[in-house]
């Protein structure tokens, strides 16, 4: 027994509690993590490389989900711009399988519809366009000849990127705007040259800005509808009929329009809503967005596999501090907290680096492409928290393992 102290009471530990020896200090968790930081700073080359494993999944799948989101905000701006009310008929096929034409009278019938609010529309010419008169008749360059009326472009909300639209002219001038694809094919930058057109010169007045609504105008030469008629031979039948509705009409409208252009054969009418298609793009955007997140886990997944490789080689290249610091009374749970802490630190500073390159990249593609830029907070945040959980995935056999180490096989292996 121990011989009782001044006190009274048996002589013991510095706890004044009997035999044994003293208990190990308690680490805070400040001290935790400056152990670990030390650990990390030690080897900063070995730190980069496995950090840099977790910042390419990391920076790969914020990316993709920053690009896709920014993708949809500038598709939802751009159709809040164009609006998503446009309708428009065409005419399909008969009963036999000919082509169906829509009567003359389409536009005034479409125009009694009472949510209408614009309504115009186009018509396919049986002519070619030409730089010059001296390119064969067989090279079309897939131009199309189409009459249009004055107010297409209210209808359709598309603007002149340069020059004018054909009003401000005779009515019969031989004038002619050019969509933004087909003046590039012809090699026309703006107004003023002459295309050889059906036959005879038309002068270049504009060309037509890109537009998403109605893309068949890109690759179009747009004259008059009088212009059309009178020098071109054209019959005055629409091909295609736009048409501007109140937002909340919209189906009401789409589901009598067919009847209202054709009432003698709704069936050889063709009606369409062209916003339909740039949702549909989108939807297919969802679905690619669905593969490059797997391909940003499988990255994520190989830099959580460096992250154990480094760390284990990091518990055997140091046995002998791992012994010398449970000689010195650190704990089992102590030294298995260290290496847990620099795995998770590790992790962490990698998954800092992912979210800010994959954040850059989101801001640098969505400027290139004029999109507003998108980065949904529950990414950042579970970017952030995939990398801890695989920081303490794979930092969590390493840890183990050097904690098992007892002093002796720690300082003699």
């Amino acid at each position: 027994m121990n011989a009782p102290g001044a006190d009274g009471r048996a002589a013991g530990g510095p706890d004044g509690r009997a035999g044994g020896p003293p208990r190990p200090a308690r680490l805070a968790a400040a001290d935790v993590v400056r152990l670990g930081a030390a650990g990390l700073r030690a080897r900063p080359l070995r730190m980069v490389l496995s950090a840099a494993g977790i910042a390419i999944g990391i920076a790969a799948m914020l990316a993709v989900v920053g690009i896709s989101a920014s993708s949809r905000a500038g598709l939802d701006r751009t159709l809040a711009a164009l609006g998503t009310n446009l309708l428009t008929a065409a005419p399909g096929r008969t009963f036999s399988g000919a082509d169906a034409a829509l009567p003359p009278e389409s536009l005034a019938m479409v125009r009694r519809i009472g949510p209408v609010r614009a309504v115009s529309a186009t018509g396919t010419v049986d002519a070619k366009v030409y730089r010059n008169d001296h390119v064969p008749a067989a090279e079309s360059g897939s131009i199309a000849v189409l009459a249009a009326r004055d107010d297409l472009p209210e209808t359709l909300r598309a603007t002149p990127a340069r020059g004018r639209w054909l009003t401000g002219t005779s009515p019969d001038a031989p004038v002619v705007v050019l969509g933004a694809t087909a003046a590039e094919r012809l090699g026309i930058r703006g107004p003023g040259p002459r295309v050889w057109l059906g036959g005879q010169w038309f002068a270049v007045v504009g060309i037509l800005a890109p537009v998403p609504l109605a893309r068949e105008l890109d690759s179009a030469a747009l004259i008059g509808w009088s212009a059309a008629r009178r020098l071109l031979g054209f019959d005055g039948s629409p091909t295609t009929v736009y048409t501007r509705s109140l937002d909340a009409a919209v189906e009401q409208v789409r589901a009598v329009l067919a009847a209202t252009v054709n009432p003698q054969a709704p069936n050889e009418v063709l009606v369409s809503r062209p916003s339909d298609a740039l949702a549909a793009a989108r939807a297919t955007d969802v679905a690619l967005q669905g593969l490059m997140l797997g391909l940003g886990a499988v990255a994520l997944l190989v830099g959580g596999v460096g992250v154990a490789n480094t760390m284990l080689i990091s518990v055997l290249e140091r046995r002998a501090e791992i012994g010398l610091r449970r000689a010195l009374g650190a704990t089992r749970a102590q030294v298995c907290g260290q290496f847990l802490m620099e795995s998770l630190l590790l992790a962490a500073t990698g998954g800092a680096a992912g979210v800010a390159a994959g954040s850059a990249v989101t801001a640098g593609w969505s400027w290139w492409r004029s999109w507003p830029v998108a980065v949904p907070w529950w990414a950042l945040a579970g970017g952030l928290a995939a990398t801890l959980l695989v920081g303490a995935a794979a930092g969590f056999y390493p840890a183990l393992r050097a904690a098992r180490l007892t002093p002796t096989e720690a300082l003699t292996g």
